[in-house]
C-alpha cells in the first residue's frame, strides 16, 4: 500500500459505499450512505488523516471485490488487509472470529463469546460488532443476537441494510423479518 492514508467513494448495489486505508490496510468501510459527502465524513471518523485519492492496486482490488460481493458474487474477503491498530485486542479477536463466518452463514454474539473462551461476554461482542470499523470485510451483518434475532446494525438503513446483505448472501433470516429493498 502507499505510504499515505486515502479515501475512495464509489457506487455499489447497496448504494454509496466507501473505504479508507492506511499503509497497513483498510481502516474504514461505510455503505448505504445518502451521498458521497456523507460517506467521506464517516470514513474520516476512523481515518482522520485520510484524503480522497486514487486507490493503490490492493485497495482498487478490494473495491472491485466489495462491488462484486454486494452484486451477488459472494466473496469471504478474509485476505483483504485491514488496519485495526486502534481496536483493543478483545475486539480484534472478535473481528477475527467474525471473519471466519462464510457468506450465507450466521453466528450469534454468544457463540463468538464462547469461541473466545468467555461465554459471558456476548454483550461485549455485540458492542464490538456495533463499532466495527470495516463492515463487509469483517462481516458483522452475519452476527445475530440470542435466539437468532437480528440484533442491531450501525450502517445507514439499520436492520433493513443488514437484512439486505443477508439476503444477497442467501442467509436464512429470522422468521418474519424481511428486507425493505
Amino acid at each position: 500500500m502507499r505510504n499515505e492514508a486515502g479515501i475512495a467513494v464509489f457506487d455499489s448495489a447497496i448504494g454509496v459505499t466507501g473505504l479508507a486505508w492506511t499503509p497497513r490496510g483498510i481502516c474504514s468501510v461505510v455503505m448505504a450512505e445518502p451521498d458521497a459527502d456523507a460517506a467521506r465524513r464517516r470514513l474520516r471518523r476512523n481515518c482522520p488523516d485520510a484524503e480522497q485519492t486514487d486507490p493503490p492496486p490492493q485497495v482498487a482490488a478490494a473495491i472491485a471485490r466489495i462491488r462484486a460481493h454486494v452484486g451477488g458474487a459472494l466473496d469471504p474477503m478474509r485476505d483483504i488487509e485491514i488496519d485495526l491498530d486502534h481496536a483493543s485486542q478483545f475486539r480484534r479477536d472478535v473481528y477475527d472470529v467474525a471473519r471466519g463466518v462464510e457468506p450465507g452463514a450466521t453466528i450469534t454474539y454468544g457463540e463468538i463469546a464462547r469461541r473466545l473462551g468467555n461465554p459471558h461476554a456476548s454483550r461485549e461482542v455485540g458492542q464490538a460488532m456495533g463499532s466495527n470499523p470495516v463492515p463487509l470485510i469483517v462481516p458483522c451483518h452475519r452476527v445475530l443476537a440470542a435466539d437468532n434475532k437480528l440484533g442491531g446494525f450501525s450502517a445507514p438503513g439499520g436492520i433493513a441494510t443488514k437484512l439486505r446483505l443477508l439476503s444477497i448472501e442467501g442467509a436464512a433470516t429470522p422468521e418474519g423479518q424481511t428486507a425493505l429493498f
